[in-house]
């Protein structure tokens, strides 16, 4: 009787492990494909950005520039 207790428990046991494991793999999934996702909506807004400095950038290197000729 007791080893059929036993049994029972550990089958119990064994399949809330495993429903478990498959939330946990389906959760680290979603959250990759939500990652991926969100680089390839913003990859165009970063290189606009960087754009935007590299411009800033010479244009203050313009301007010290044209200062130092004075």
């Amino acid at each position: 009787m007791l080893l059929w207790i036993a049994l029972a428990v550990a089958v119990v046991a064994l399949v809330a492990l495993a429903v478990l494991v498959h939330g946990v793999v389906g959760g680290i999934g979603r959250l990759r494909r939500e990652l991926d996702a969100g680089a390839r909506e913003l990859r165009p807004v970063l290189e606009q950005v960087q754009a935007t400095v590299a411009a800033a950038e010479r244009t203050k290197a313009g301007t010290k520039a044209r200062a130092n000729d004075r």
